[in-house]
């Protein structure tokens, strides 16, 4: 996929104001979470000298 057609895919989904169909917002926090809480727990796992 070309840079252009990329952002002409991108201004699209911004005119629509972003909403899409497969765009749950409900599973994308919920995603989004999981990966934090994910990276949180990896991080304090790793920093034992405290």
């Amino acid at each position: 996929m070309s840079l252009p057609s990329t952002a002409a895919q991108l201004v699209t989904l911004a005119e629509e104001g972003g909403h899409h169909n497969s765009l749950n917002p409900a599973v994308t926090g919920g995603s989004a979470l999981a990966i934090l809480l994910l990276l949180l727990w990896i991080t304090t796992r790793f920093n034992r000298d405290r």
